[in-house]
């Protein structure tokens, strides 16, 4: 039997209890929560789901977007940056179209206009990742009836013309004279509140990426060790709760350590993060002095590579260097690695050399 009560609101909630099944829904109009109730109480006799009018209100893809945020933020996973630019792109260019209208041809012809955009292979094989999952989501956890093939189609479809694909890895590193250069135009702009120069060299120190940099605390900061733990260090199977401690030493030619203390004494108390500073607001702050001293197409988080090459290139061994940088393998390890061949030199020279070989007298 379905029961309707009236809410302090002035909605009405409608609940239904039938053959071992129940199931609860609210509406602006007691005209509908009957209509509800009897059509669920329809789907219950032929042995379906009864809670189905939240589907039969899902239109567009844009609503299944908001569906999925939704179901998200209800089990504490909300989206992070790059997912939530991913999906509010979505929305924009998707949002407004019907859901059983979302087939090859229109996938396709979004890749075909992302690319002409400017989106490469990479961030359009995630578009299209993002698509699949919020159909698939809405099918898995809301009993929707549509299938992914078409997406799995136009993904097949847009590789063939080149428009998704693997990126092309950047093995792009700073030189010293181009560093120094940066440094200069950091110092000498008066109207820079950010220490730009000792961001850039600690994020070389420490292989950072730049949002931790810009989230690490100095209550994590282990004086007596000289560690620093990074809180939810990015990964693609675990993000949240994914901490690790680092050393901050000097391996890479700028002393991680030290930059901690003179960043110490130039917040004045040590409190909240170490470096306060808005992460877009310091990358723009990097690409605005790279323009006025012409280092070009050089991007902060190439930084990243810069350090961890200069690790390798200290002596450390893979594990070693994994330890700062927080790759789980040599696969990922190895694409922020670029090392110079001169450096060989250093480390050879380093090392005890090897015992000559003699010949035994025959």
């Amino acid at each position: 039997m379905a029961s309707i009560s009236k809410l302090p609101s002035g909605a009405y909630r409608v609940q239904i209890r039938r053959k071992g099944r129940y199931a609860s829904e609210t509406f602006l109009r007691r005209d509908d929560a009957q209509k509800w109730a009897r059509q669920a109480e329809t789907l219950v006799d032929q042995g379906l789901p009864p809670n189905r009018s939240s589907i039969s209100r899902l239109h567009t893809f844009g609503d299944l977007i908001d569906l999925h945020i939704a179901d998200m933020c209800a089990v504490g996973k909300p989206p992070r940056r790059s997912k939530e630019a991913t999906l509010a792109t979505l929305k924009r260019d998707l949002g407004k179209e019907k859901v059983g209208h979302l087939d090859r041809h229109k996938l396709i012809e979004y890749g075909r206009k992302r690319a002409d955009q400017g989106a490469g292979p990479v961030t359009l094989g995630i578009d299209i990742g993002v698509i699949k999952m919020i159909l698939t989501h809405a099918a898995a956890v809301h009993g929707l009836e549509i299938s992914a093939e078409p997406v799995d189609l136009a993904r097949v479809a847009l590789k063939r013309l080149g428009l998704i694909g693997k990126g092309v890895e950047r093995d792009r590193r700073p030189t010293t004279a181009e560093l120094n250069r940066l440094f200069r135009c950091f110092d000498d702009n008066a109207r820079l509140t950010m220490p730009m120069s000792r961001i850039v060299q600690f994020a070389i120190a420490t292989a950072l990426r730049l949002d931790e940099i810009c989230r690490v605390d100095w209550n994590d900061l282990d004086i007596g060790r000289r560690m620093l733990v990074i809180r939810d260090r990015k990964d693609p199977r675990k993000k949240t709760g994914n901490d690790q401690r680092i050393p901050l030493f000097a391996a890479t030619g700028f002393d991680a350590w030290a930059l901690a203390m003179e960043q110490a004494k130039h917040v004045g108390t040590p409190k909240g993060p170490i470096f306060p500073y808005n992460s877009r607001s310091v990358g723009t702050a990097f690409r605005r002095a790279c323009a006025e001293v012409e280092v070009d197409d050089l991007h902060f988080h190439d930084l990243r590579h810069e350090g961890t090459s200069r690790l390798f290139e200290f002596g450390l061994s893979i594990e070693q260097v994994a330890l700062v940088t927080g790759h789980k393998d040599w696969k990922m390890l190895r694409r922020y690695t670029h090392i110079r061949p001169e450096a060989l030199h250093g480390l050879v020279s380093a090392r005890a050399p090897y015992p000559a070989h003699t010949f035994a007298a025959e």
